[in-house]
């Protein structure tokens, strides 16, 4: 565990001081680069949406009191889920999750409950929970310790509760459970809010921090003592499209850009000039630092905005992911704009994945066996395969680098919302 020492504060505190005078005079060179597709990034946007989409119907339907959802109730959340095709669809595409029956008293109405495989997915998913508790408490206390005011809208945290692997009732058991860590309050304008009860010093390091020092052990490294002593700033790993880390301009950029001080997102940055680069540079460590703490390494750019008062990010933050990608992904696929950190994976799959996102994996297996064998495909996936680790990826395999295209003339809108 990490913890923050008084001469670790001091020198943050005179690396930063030192840097106030990075203000416009002297800014670094612009560049402004095209959108890049990658192809292999899109595609797990294209799985992990339609996963996504089983996983809430799956803990809706666990919900439910009758134990069942019928295809009428669930026929408006089209849009909620993320889907482009209609729910009732989307249910029988996967007979090895839902299984279907009429209604007791309306033959004609179609309803879904759970599958004996799906029921033992969840009661895998409920013991992960559990054992990674104080996992989830940690990443949940982080995301608080960076808010401006310590609080997050309950309707903000629920967007990011898939993403940040949070049990579905975490307001009822896993909050309940710390009242020393957590509270309820109500906002200004009267909405409920989740807050962090006590600022958490061990929490208090963000990922980049974390793999800088990791590394500087393994390494014997002196970089990362120098940025401990206020004499260097830390970088970020950077995975450039193809072509771009050779271009000159892009690569002075960069390096002026690595150069600037490293302002944790969890160190006030109250005294920074706003129209700075170096405030520029700590946004960038935010929306890092954020997306560290998802578990797949991505969410979707509206749930940042969401958020983007309390994170103190620049309103058109889109133009971060642009400007930055060796750093960050935009993706446009299903619809939405997602946003994925290029280092948490490594030919298309996540670098550290989490005991969460392995068994989200076999319930992807699961959902592909339904869709290719439709009702044949309930007997065809095993309990002993079940319990393994993992399963067999069905995702491309990938050979060298991603697989990316520059889009001739593709722009992307900084500050126009999803649909």
């Amino acid at each position: 565990m990490f913890a923050k020492s008084k001469s670790f504060l001091f020198s943050v505190s005179k690396l930063f001081h030192h840097h106030q005078q990075w203000r416009g005079m002297g800014a670094m060179a612009k560049v402004r680069l095209k959108w890049v597709k990658n192809k292999n990034l899109d595609h797990i946007i294209d799985t992990e949406t339609d996963l996504k989409a089983a996983c809430i119907l799956k803990d809706a339907i666990k919900r439910s009191p009758t134990g069942f959802l019928t295809a009428k109730s669930v026929a408006d959340w089209q849009k909620l889920l993320g889907l482009t095709v209609p729910v009732l669809r989307f249910l029988r595409r996967y007979p090895t999750l839902f299984h279907e029956f009429p209604h007791a008293r309306y033959a004609s109405l179609p309803c879904f409950k759970l599958t004996e495989t799906a029921l033992m997915l969840d009661s895998q998913e409920e013991i992960i929970h559990q054992s990674h508790e104080s996992d989830t408490v940690e990443r949940l206390c982080r995301l608080l310790m960076m808010m401006r005011t310590r609080t997050v809208s309950l309707r903000s945290l629920h967007s990011l509760k898939f993403d940040l692997g949070l049990p579905d009732n975490y307001e009822k058991t896993l909050v309940m459970r710390y009242p020393d860590h957590f509270c309820f309050v109500k906002a200004s304008n009267g909405n409920p809010c989740l807050k962090l009860v006590t600022w958490r010093d061990e929490f208090a390091f963000s990922a980049l921090q974390k793999r800088n020092e990791r590394d500087a052990v393994t390494a014997e490294d002196g970089l990362y003592r120098e940025f401990k002593r206020g004499q260097s700033a830390l970088t970020f790993a950077m995975s450039f499209p193809r072509g771009y880390g050779a271009q000159k301009k892009v690569k002075a950029w960069m390096d002026e850009f690595q150069k600037l001080p490293y302002i944790s997102p969890y160190d006030d940055a109250s005294n920074i000039d706003p129209d700075s680069d170096l405030m520029e540079k700590r946004a960038v460590g935010v929306l890092h630092e954020l997306l560290s703490l998802t578990i797949h390494k991505k969410t979707k750019r509206n749930y940042l905005r969401s958020l983007r008062g309390e994170l103190n990010i620049p309103h058109k933050f889109t133009r971060l992911f642009t400007r930055y990608p060796g750093i960050f992904y935009l993706s446009l696929k299903c619809k939405t704009t997602t946003v994925i950190l290029k280092e948490g994976y490594r030919r298309g799959k996540l670098v550290d994945p989490h005991p969460l996102t392995r068994l989200r994996d076999k319930f992807y297996h699961v959902m592909r066996t339904g869709f290719l064998y439709r009702a044949r495909g309930v007997g065809m996936v095993s309990k002993e395969e079940l319990l393994l680790d993992k399963v067999d990826d069905e995702g491309p395999e990938e050979e060298g680098s991603e697989e990316e295209e520059i889009v001739e003339g593709s722009e992307l809108e900084e500050d126009s919302e999803d649909e």
